[in-house]
């Protein structure tokens, strides 16, 4: 699905990631669910790239929905995978802690479940990561900039592009509620510590972008300031 020029998301507003487009190459924000892999090659053959053309992917952390089709990506084609160093292990499919599920709707819960199990929940963990620190700015088509975001995990990110004007924020907070059905930004379940989560959308507040992208829901069109804001209203009520 095109959003912008250089800006493509593959999924939903269940389960979604991103592709930012250049003509010297692609970068893939996350990676959605095993069953993406389809999704993927369908985008790249409607917008007439090979998969080869993808020079990275960069998951915002190591949960098995932002995970999905990496290491199929890595195995088969060679595409290196960047993860931060304090999720690496959690990429690998080391042990996640239990988090409080909180509120939930019988409808918005089966319709995230159905959608899941379709995609493919059997994790494909990956075997071999390149570890990324808060600030680090890749090698990557659209000069993706590293920006640490603990909560949701500990090494939760957001990935900034100033040349797509897009922050990528995985589970930094959410816009469709996986549980609840809940639209708008509001922080994300299942994190780790969601009062570290608050406090880390400071970091993305004002940053000069018109899209911000999370893993979950549809795209926030308006400023980070604009999306953080709303989180913490969310937050309070």
């Amino acid at each position: 699905m095109r959003l912008a020029p250089a800006l493509h998301r593959l999924g939903n507003d269940l389960v979604a990631a991103h592709l930012i487009v250049t003509p010297d190459g692609i970068t893939l924000v996350d990676a959605g669910l095993p069953g993406f892999y389809a999704d993927l090659v369908r985008e790249m053959d409607a917008i007439g790239r090979p998969l080869t053309d993808i020079r990275g992917v960069v998951l915002t952390h190591g949960d098995v929905d932002h995970v999905g089709c990496s290491e199929r990506l890595r195995r088969e084609l060679g595409i290196p995978v960047y993860v931060h160093a304090a999720d690496a292990d959690r990429a690998r499919g080391g042990d996640k802690p239990k988090t409080p599920v909180g509120p939930m709707r019988p409808g918005p819960l089966l319709g995230f479940a159905a959608y899941a199990i379709r995609k493919g929940m059997r994790p494909q963990w990956l075997t071999e990561v390149h570890e990324v620190a808060d600030g680090d700015e890749l090698d990557l088509p659209g000069r993706p900039r590293v920006i640490g975001m603990p909560g949701h995990s500990p090494g939760s990110i957001a990935v900034f592009s100033p040349a797509v004007r897009a922050v990528f924020v995985g589970n930094a907070l959410t816009t469709r509620h996986v549980l609840t059905g809940r639209r708008g930004p509001a922080p994300a379940p299942f994190t780790d510590d969601p009062a570290e989560a608050l406090a880390s959308l400071a970091r993305i507040e004002d940053l000069d972008a018109d899209w911000v992208l999370p893993g979950h829901g549809p795209a926030f069109r308006g400023s980070p300031s604009a999306a953080v804001s709303a989180v913490r209203a969310a937050a309070r009520a």
